[in-house]
């Protein structure tokens, strides 16, 4: 008898295609990269060559749980998003609305001690270096005034 597969899966607040292979269907859970993709079916002890709608309950709580706490399961910490945070100085790993909601707080510190990141972001340019002659010019008078004569 083949094994009953779902169509649609929830996995950390994300809908994903029951068809997938679980490494490729990880992917599409904000937080989850290339590099921890592969590790997270395996430590969790499920074949990672099963399709995600294939899995149970029980072992999509455990792939849950390995992705929201991966230090507890002996992952490497060079493998998580988050090394050495500002604030605890431990290394964490966020996913999800943790990671949007870190990331946006991130920004506002940057804007509120005035850093030039900061007034960066604030100004809507680029912050990383970029040259701004030609390019980022949306939103703003674009071209050249002639000269009324």
């Amino acid at each position: 008898m083949a094994e009953e597969i779902r169509g649609v899966v929830r996995v950390l607040e994300t809908t994903l295609d029951g068809h997938k292979k679980i490494q490729v269907a990880l992917l599409r859970i904000k937080g989850i990269g290339q590099s921890l993709a592969p590790v997270i079916p395996r430590v969790a002890g499920i074949d990672p060559s099963r399709k995600i709608g294939s899995l149970s309950d029980e072992e999509i709580e455990k792939l849950e749980d390995v992705m929201r706490n991966p230090a507890k399961y002996g992952i490497p910490s060079h493998l998580f998003n988050r090394r050495r945070d500002p604030e605890t100085g431990e290394d964490k790993h966020l996913v999800e609305s943790d990671l949007t909601i870190r990331h946006r707080a991130d920004i506002d510190f940057l804007k509120k001690i005035r850093c030039y990141r900061g007034i960066r972001h604030e100004l809507g340019l680029p912050v990383r270096g970029q040259r701004t002659r030609s390019s980022f010019r949306k939103g703003r008078t674009v071209g050249v005034s002639r000269k009324k004569k």
